[in-house]
């Protein structure tokens, strides 16, 4: 199994059993993006599920179609998620995702990779 890749939005590495996701710096979010991020996210999980650490820190916009798709079919085999938040913006985008798109599994936010890991390690 493939434990790191990278395309143009983000970057992907499995570590300890969690998929941690760093979207690129100023990463602009549609639909075809999310498709492809989506993509190769499951490459990484070959079957597998996982829970996920998604650092949002540097997403500069995510559109309604991209915020839809990540929502619903973007959290195949995914265990639970939480989102890196730092900024007003990306605090902002993901209280807006969390509360309109009402994903089908366990999420939160949080401002430290040490408090989101301590959420997420129940999900390994």
């Amino acid at each position: 199994m493939s434990t790191t890749t990278k395309n143009a939005y983000a970057s992907y590495e499995l570590i300890d059993g969690i998929l941690h996701i760093t979207y690129a710096k100023d990463v602009i979010l549609d639909l075809p993006a999310a498709l492809y991020v989506v993509k190769d996210r499951l490459k990484m999980h070959e079957g597998r599920y996982f829970p996920v650490l998604c650092d949002i820190r540097c997403i500069k916009e995510i559109n309604k179609a991209a915020r839809s798709y990540l929502s619903v079919e973007g959290s195949t085999l995914i265990k639970a998620v939480a989102f890196i938040v730092e900024s007003p913006v990306s605090e902002m985008l993901s209280e807006f995702y969390l509360r309109t798109s009402k994903p089908p599994i366990p999420n939160e936010s949080f401002n430290t990779i040490e408090s989101a890991l301590k959420f997420l390690n129940q999900y390994r």
